[in-house]
Protein backbone atom coordinates (compact mmCIF):
# COMPACT_ATOMS: atom_id res chain seq x y z
CA UNK A 1 0.00 0.00 0.00
CA UNK A 2 2.78 2.28 0.72
CA UNK A 3 4.41 1.99 -2.71
CA UNK A 4 1.15 2.31 -4.41
CA UNK A 5 0.68 5.44 -2.24
CA UNK A 6 3.90 6.48 -3.14
CA UNK A 7 3.23 5.75 -7.52
CA UNK A 8 -0.22 7.76 -6.41
CA UNK A 9 1.61 10.78 -5.18
CA UNK A 10 4.09 11.07 -8.01
CA UNK A 11 1.50 10.71 -10.61
CA UNK A 12 -0.48 13.34 -9.37
CA UNK A 13 2.66 15.44 -8.74
CA UNK A 14 4.05 14.84 -12.38
CA UNK A 15 0.43 15.64 -14.07
CA UNK A 16 0.28 19.02 -12.11
CA UNK A 17 3.97 20.23 -12.51
CA UNK A 18 3.85 18.97 -16.78
CA UNK A 19 0.73 20.43 -17.26
CA UNK A 20 1.49 23.86 -15.76
CA UNK A 21 4.95 23.89 -18.50
CA UNK A 22 2.56 22.24 -21.13
CA UNK A 23 -0.41 24.81 -20.94
CA UNK A 24 2.22 27.95 -21.26
CA UNK A 25 3.55 26.33 -24.35
CA UNK A 26 0.42 25.80 -26.06
CA UNK A 27 -0.61 29.11 -24.59
CA UNK A 28 2.04 30.55 -26.45
CA UNK A 29 1.38 28.90 -29.67
CA UNK A 30 -2.37 30.12 -29.29
CA UNK A 31 -2.14 33.41 -28.31
CA UNK A 32 0.22 34.56 -31.77
CA UNK A 33 -2.07 32.04 -34.23
CA UNK A 34 -5.04 34.20 -32.49
CA UNK A 35 -3.03 37.35 -33.61
CA UNK A 36 -2.32 36.33 -37.05
CA UNK A 37 -6.21 35.37 -37.96
CA UNK A 38 -5.65 31.95 -37.42
CA UNK A 39 -8.95 29.86 -35.63
CA UNK A 40 -8.20 27.27 -33.10
CA UNK A 41 -9.87 24.49 -32.78
CA UNK A 42 -8.34 22.56 -30.50
CA UNK A 43 -6.74 23.56 -27.07
CA UNK A 44 -5.80 20.32 -25.32
CA UNK A 45 -3.29 19.14 -22.02
CA UNK A 46 -2.75 16.13 -22.56
CA UNK A 47 -3.62 12.92 -25.44
CA UNK A 48 -5.90 10.74 -26.47
CA UNK A 49 -9.38 10.31 -25.17
CA UNK A 50 -11.15 13.75 -23.64
CA UNK A 51 -11.89 13.44 -19.94
CA UNK A 52 -13.34 16.93 -19.50
CA UNK A 53 -13.32 20.28 -21.63
CA UNK A 54 -15.71 23.41 -22.63
CA UNK A 55 -15.74 25.43 -25.47
CA UNK A 56 -15.22 29.00 -26.07
CA UNK A 57 -17.03 32.01 -27.61
CA UNK A 58 -14.83 31.32 -30.98
CA UNK A 59 -15.89 28.15 -31.12
CA UNK A 60 -12.33 26.33 -29.61
CA UNK A 61 -12.23 23.00 -27.53
CA UNK A 62 -10.47 23.67 -24.53
CA UNK A 63 -10.16 20.45 -22.67
CA UNK A 64 -8.14 17.67 -20.30
CA UNK A 65 -6.82 14.34 -21.94
CA UNK A 66 -6.26 11.13 -20.67
CA UNK A 67 -2.36 10.90 -21.40
CA UNK A 68 -0.65 13.87 -19.52
CA UNK A 69 2.16 13.71 -21.26
CA UNK A 70 2.40 17.03 -23.52
CA UNK A 71 -0.50 18.53 -25.20
CA UNK A 72 -1.37 20.68 -28.46
CA UNK A 73 -3.30 23.18 -30.21
CA UNK A 74 -4.98 22.13 -33.08
CA UNK A 75 -5.65 24.84 -35.82
CA UNK A 76 -7.79 25.11 -38.82
CA UNK A 77 -6.15 23.30 -41.27
CA UNK A 78 -4.11 20.62 -39.11
CA UNK A 79 -4.88 17.23 -39.99
CA UNK A 80 -3.62 16.23 -36.05
CA UNK A 81 -1.92 17.16 -33.43
CA UNK A 82 1.24 17.84 -34.69
CA UNK A 83 0.12 20.24 -36.97
CA UNK A 84 0.57 18.49 -39.75
CA UNK A 85 -1.61 19.79 -43.19
CA UNK A 86 -4.54 17.82 -44.01
CA UNK A 87 -3.78 18.37 -47.56
CA UNK A 88 -7.43 16.90 -49.05
CA UNK A 89 -9.13 19.74 -46.67
CA UNK A 90 -6.87 22.74 -47.90
CA UNK A 91 -7.18 22.37 -51.13
CA UNK A 92 -11.15 22.51 -51.10
CA UNK A 93 -10.96 25.08 -48.62
CA UNK A 94 -12.72 28.32 -49.80
CA UNK A 95 -11.19 31.89 -49.55
CA UNK A 96 -13.13 32.56 -46.52
CA UNK A 97 -12.19 29.57 -45.05
CA UNK A 98 -8.42 30.13 -45.96
CA UNK A 99 -8.28 33.53 -44.36
CA UNK A 100 -7.96 31.81 -40.85
CA UNK A 101 -6.26 28.80 -42.05
CA UNK A 102 -3.21 28.67 -39.99
CA UNK A 103 -1.35 26.95 -43.67
CA UNK A 104 -2.71 29.77 -45.69
CA UNK A 105 -0.69 32.21 -43.40
CA UNK A 106 2.34 33.96 -44.62
CA UNK A 107 5.54 32.11 -43.60
CA UNK A 108 6.77 34.80 -41.56
CA UNK A 109 3.29 34.85 -39.52
CA UNK A 110 3.69 30.74 -39.27
CA UNK A 111 7.18 30.82 -38.07
CA UNK A 112 5.80 33.36 -35.57
CA UNK A 113 3.09 31.01 -34.25
CA UNK A 114 5.09 28.16 -34.15
CA UNK A 115 7.85 29.86 -32.68
CA UNK A 116 5.82 31.31 -29.91
CA UNK A 117 5.80 28.15 -27.56
CA UNK A 118 9.22 27.70 -26.87
CA UNK A 119 9.54 31.03 -26.25
CA UNK A 120 6.72 31.06 -24.00
CA UNK A 121 8.83 28.18 -22.00
CA UNK A 122 11.73 30.55 -22.21
CA UNK A 123 10.11 33.64 -20.61
CA UNK A 124 8.67 31.05 -18.08
CA UNK A 125 11.87 30.20 -17.08
CA UNK A 126 12.75 33.90 -16.88
CA UNK A 127 10.00 35.24 -14.90
CA UNK A 128 10.61 32.52 -11.99
CA UNK A 129 14.30 33.31 -12.15
CA UNK A 130 13.78 37.11 -11.99
CA UNK A 131 10.94 36.46 -9.46
CA UNK A 132 13.84 34.57 -6.74
CA UNK A 133 16.08 37.35 -7.99
CA UNK A 134 14.44 40.08 -7.19
CA UNK A 135 13.08 38.76 -3.87
CA UNK A 136 15.51 36.93 -2.49
CA UNK A 137 18.86 38.36 -4.03
CA UNK A 138 21.86 36.15 -5.07
CA UNK A 139 24.19 34.52 -3.16
CA UNK A 140 27.32 36.01 -4.32
CA UNK A 141 30.85 35.56 -3.21
CA UNK A 142 34.18 36.79 -4.76
CA UNK A 143 36.69 34.70 -6.67
CA UNK A 144 39.43 34.14 -3.82
CA UNK A 145 39.81 30.87 -2.52
CA UNK A 146 38.94 30.35 1.28
CA UNK A 147 40.22 26.48 1.21
CA UNK A 148 42.19 23.95 -0.77
CA UNK A 149 40.84 20.26 0.01
CA UNK A 150 43.71 17.97 0.62
CA UNK A 151 44.51 14.98 -2.09
CA UNK A 152 42.39 16.41 -4.64
CA UNK A 153 43.62 18.60 -8.28
CA UNK A 154 43.73 21.49 -6.86
CA UNK A 155 46.17 20.42 -3.73
CA UNK A 156 48.39 18.78 -6.55
CA UNK A 157 48.19 22.36 -9.17
CA UNK A 158 49.62 24.45 -6.26
CA UNK A 159 46.46 26.42 -5.54
CA UNK A 160 46.32 27.98 -2.05
CA UNK A 161 44.04 29.46 0.16
CA UNK A 162 43.94 33.54 -0.38
CA UNK A 163 44.57 33.10 -4.57
CA UNK A 164 42.16 34.86 -6.46
CA UNK A 165 40.56 33.41 -9.72
CA UNK A 166 40.63 35.38 -12.81
CA UNK A 167 39.96 33.07 -15.11
CA UNK A 168 38.86 29.55 -16.53
CA UNK A 169 40.11 28.21 -19.82
CA UNK A 170 39.91 32.08 -20.81
CA UNK A 171 36.84 32.61 -19.83
CA UNK A 172 36.26 36.02 -17.02
CA UNK A 173 35.48 34.49 -13.52
CA UNK A 174 33.40 37.22 -11.82
CA UNK A 175 31.91 35.49 -8.65
CA UNK A 176 33.36 31.97 -7.57
CA UNK A 177 29.87 30.49 -8.07
CA UNK A 178 31.08 31.02 -11.79
CA UNK A 179 33.92 28.10 -11.41
CA UNK A 180 32.09 24.91 -10.66
CA UNK A 181 29.62 26.14 -13.76
CA UNK A 182 32.45 26.21 -16.06
CA UNK A 183 33.64 22.94 -15.46
CA UNK A 184 30.11 21.07 -15.04
CA UNK A 185 30.44 19.27 -18.36
CA UNK A 186 34.15 18.90 -17.82
CA UNK A 187 35.30 15.04 -18.41
CA UNK A 188 38.62 14.94 -16.79
CA UNK A 189 40.24 17.66 -19.50
CA UNK A 190 43.04 19.63 -18.46
CA UNK A 191 41.95 23.32 -17.85
CA UNK A 192 43.76 26.70 -17.40
CA UNK A 193 43.42 28.81 -14.64
CA UNK A 194 44.86 31.83 -14.19
CA UNK A 195 44.83 33.81 -11.17
CA UNK A 196 46.63 36.29 -8.89
CA UNK A 197 48.63 35.71 -5.81
CA UNK A 198 50.54 37.98 -3.48
CA UNK A 199 49.97 40.60 -6.60
CA UNK A 200 51.16 38.32 -9.40
CA UNK A 201 49.73 36.66 -12.06
CA UNK A 202 50.15 32.69 -12.40
CA UNK A 203 48.68 30.46 -15.08
CA UNK A 204 48.16 27.06 -13.91
CA UNK A 205 46.47 23.66 -15.34
CA UNK A 206 44.28 21.87 -13.45
CA UNK A 207 42.61 18.61 -14.55
CA UNK A 208 38.90 17.84 -12.45
CA UNK A 209 38.35 14.44 -11.04
CA UNK A 210 34.87 12.81 -11.40
CA UNK A 211 33.44 12.19 -7.81
CA UNK A 212 29.72 11.18 -6.26
CA UNK A 213 27.38 13.88 -5.24
CA UNK A 214 24.29 14.05 -4.53
CA UNK A 215 21.71 16.97 -6.26
CA UNK A 216 19.42 19.15 -4.63
CA UNK A 217 16.66 16.56 -4.14
CA UNK A 218 18.81 13.87 -3.23
CA UNK A 219 19.51 11.77 -6.11
CA UNK A 220 23.06 10.62 -6.77
CA UNK A 221 25.03 12.21 -9.32
CA UNK A 222 28.38 12.63 -10.64
CA UNK A 223 30.29 16.35 -10.64
CA UNK A 224 33.36 17.19 -11.95
CA UNK A 225 35.60 18.03 -8.44
CA UNK A 226 39.05 20.78 -8.11
CA UNK A 227 38.82 21.14 -4.75
CA UNK A 228 38.70 24.51 -3.45
CA UNK A 229 35.93 26.40 -1.34
CA UNK A 230 34.67 29.48 -1.25
CA UNK A 231 35.70 32.56 1.34
CA UNK A 232 31.94 33.86 3.60
CA UNK A 233 29.18 34.00 1.41
CA UNK A 234 26.98 37.13 1.29
CA UNK A 235 23.70 37.91 -0.38
CA UNK A 236 24.01 40.26 -3.72
CA UNK A 237 20.72 42.20 -4.53
CA UNK A 238 19.34 43.71 -7.52
CA UNK A 239 17.38 46.27 -9.11
CA UNK A 240 14.14 44.05 -10.93
CA UNK A 241 15.51 45.43 -14.71
CA UNK A 242 18.88 43.71 -13.30
CA UNK A 243 17.06 40.81 -11.94
CA UNK A 244 15.53 40.61 -15.62
CA UNK A 245 19.13 40.84 -17.58
CA UNK A 246 20.43 38.22 -14.75
CA UNK A 247 17.72 35.63 -15.45
CA UNK A 248 17.93 35.86 -18.68
CA UNK A 249 21.37 35.12 -18.88
CA UNK A 250 21.33 32.45 -16.31
CA UNK A 251 18.52 30.62 -18.54
CA UNK A 252 20.71 30.94 -21.54
CA UNK A 253 23.52 29.48 -20.13
CA UNK A 254 21.68 26.83 -18.55
CA UNK A 255 20.07 25.80 -22.32
CA UNK A 256 23.77 26.05 -23.17
CA UNK A 257 24.86 23.68 -20.52
CA UNK A 258 22.35 21.09 -21.68
CA UNK A 259 22.91 21.20 -25.03
CA UNK A 260 26.70 20.43 -24.20
CA UNK A 261 25.60 17.86 -22.28
CA UNK A 262 23.35 15.86 -25.12
CA UNK A 263 26.36 16.58 -27.57
CA UNK A 264 28.80 14.81 -25.12
CA UNK A 265 25.96 12.38 -24.95
CA UNK A 266 25.67 11.80 -28.95
CA UNK A 267 29.42 11.62 -29.22
CA UNK A 268 29.94 9.08 -26.77
CA UNK A 269 31.70 11.16 -24.55
CA UNK A 270 29.54 11.03 -21.55
CA UNK A 271 27.30 7.94 -20.93
CA UNK A 272 23.56 8.55 -21.85
CA UNK A 273 22.42 6.82 -18.32
CA UNK A 274 21.55 10.01 -16.91
CA UNK A 275 19.07 10.50 -19.62
CA UNK A 276 15.69 10.99 -18.18
CA UNK A 277 12.40 9.81 -19.10
CA UNK A 278 8.46 10.50 -18.24
CA UNK A 279 8.89 8.19 -15.24
CA UNK A 280 12.04 9.62 -14.41
CA UNK A 281 10.88 13.09 -14.43
CA UNK A 282 7.31 11.77 -12.62
CA UNK A 283 9.93 10.60 -9.70
CA UNK A 284 11.51 13.93 -9.22
CA UNK A 285 8.19 15.84 -9.48
CA UNK A 286 7.01 13.61 -6.17
CA UNK A 287 10.26 14.09 -4.83
CA UNK A 288 10.06 18.48 -5.08
CA UNK A 289 6.64 18.49 -3.86
CA UNK A 290 7.93 16.66 -0.89
CA UNK A 291 11.03 18.78 -0.41
CA UNK A 292 11.11 21.58 2.33
CA UNK A 293 9.87 21.58 5.74
CA UNK A 294 7.32 24.60 5.42
CA UNK A 295 4.85 24.90 2.37
CA UNK A 296 6.89 28.30 0.98
CA UNK A 297 9.86 26.03 1.12
CA UNK A 298 8.30 23.88 -0.86
CA UNK A 299 6.50 26.46 -3.13
CA UNK A 300 10.02 27.54 -3.79
CA UNK A 301 11.31 24.10 -4.74
CA UNK A 302 8.58 23.32 -7.04
CA UNK A 303 9.00 26.66 -9.13
CA UNK A 304 12.52 26.06 -9.30
CA UNK A 305 11.72 22.62 -10.88
CA UNK A 306 9.19 24.17 -13.28
CA UNK A 307 11.44 26.88 -14.20
CA UNK A 308 14.59 24.19 -15.09
CA UNK A 309 11.99 21.58 -16.96
CA UNK A 310 10.44 24.57 -18.59
CA UNK A 311 13.37 25.80 -20.41
CA UNK A 312 14.68 22.01 -21.41
CA UNK A 313 11.10 21.79 -22.87
CA UNK A 314 11.42 24.87 -25.20
CA UNK A 315 15.10 23.96 -26.00
CA UNK A 316 13.87 20.48 -26.63
CA UNK A 317 10.97 21.63 -28.97
CA UNK A 318 13.84 23.79 -31.26
CA UNK A 319 15.23 21.03 -32.51
CA UNK A 320 15.24 20.56 -35.82
CA UNK A 321 13.03 17.49 -35.70
CA UNK A 322 9.83 16.82 -38.13
CA UNK A 323 6.50 16.61 -35.46
CA UNK A 324 8.82 19.44 -33.19
CA UNK A 325 8.21 23.12 -33.67
CA UNK A 326 11.63 23.18 -34.86
CA UNK A 327 10.90 20.69 -37.55
CA UNK A 328 8.47 22.95 -38.29
CA UNK A 329 10.76 26.09 -38.37
CA UNK A 330 13.25 23.89 -40.53
CA UNK A 331 10.29 23.63 -43.03
CA UNK A 332 9.50 27.39 -42.75
CA UNK A 333 13.59 27.97 -43.28
CA UNK A 334 13.88 25.41 -46.14
CA UNK A 335 10.78 27.01 -48.05
CA UNK A 336 11.95 30.48 -47.36
CA UNK A 337 15.55 29.31 -49.08
CA UNK A 338 13.73 27.78 -52.11
CA UNK A 339 10.99 29.75 -52.69
CA UNK A 340 8.20 27.56 -52.73
CA UNK A 341 6.40 25.31 -50.57
CA UNK A 342 8.48 21.92 -49.83
CA UNK A 343 6.89 18.44 -51.58
CA UNK A 344 4.16 17.21 -49.80
CA UNK A 345 5.51 13.59 -49.92
CA UNK A 346 8.90 14.89 -48.60
CA UNK A 347 6.73 16.38 -45.64
CA UNK A 348 4.72 13.59 -45.38
CA UNK A 349 8.40 11.06 -44.85
CA UNK A 350 9.81 14.12 -42.67
CA UNK A 351 6.99 13.66 -40.37
CA UNK A 352 7.26 9.98 -39.98
CA UNK A 353 10.57 9.57 -39.10
CA UNK A 354 10.09 12.21 -36.81
CA UNK A 355 7.46 10.04 -35.08
CA UNK A 356 10.13 7.56 -35.48
CA UNK A 357 13.24 9.40 -33.44
CA UNK A 358 10.78 10.83 -30.73
CA UNK A 359 9.69 7.04 -30.50
CA UNK A 360 12.97 5.55 -30.05
CA UNK A 361 14.25 8.55 -27.58
CA UNK A 362 11.38 8.02 -25.59
CA UNK A 363 11.78 4.49 -25.86
CA UNK A 364 15.71 4.76 -24.46
CA UNK A 365 14.46 7.30 -22.12
CA UNK A 366 11.92 4.98 -20.37
CA UNK A 367 14.39 1.84 -20.08
CA UNK A 368 16.96 4.65 -18.37
CA UNK A 369 14.18 5.41 -15.82
CA UNK A 370 12.96 1.62 -15.00
CA UNK A 371 16.95 0.73 -14.80
CA UNK A 372 17.21 3.37 -12.14
CA UNK A 373 14.56 2.36 -10.52
CA UNK A 374 15.48 -1.33 -10.15
CA UNK A 375 18.91 -1.64 -10.34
Amino acid sequence: MELIGEGFHYLWSFVLILSVIVFVHEFGHYLVAKLCGVKVITFSIGFGPELFGFNDRSGTRWKFAALPFGGYVKMFGDQGAASAPDNETLDAMTAEERSVSFHHKALWQKALVVSAGPLANFLLTISIITFFIYTIGVASTDPIIGEVMPNTPAQKAGLQAQDRILSVDGTAVKEFGDIPNMIATNLGEPVELKLVRDGKEITLSITPIEFEDKDALGNPVKRPLIGIRSQKMTIQNFTFPQAVVEATDRTYKMCAMSLHYLWQMISGQRSADSLRGPVGIAQMSGQVTQTGETLSETARTILWFIAMLSANLGLINLFPIPLLDGGHLMYYSLEALSGRPLAKKFQEYGFRLGFLMIASLMAFSLYNDIRNIFL
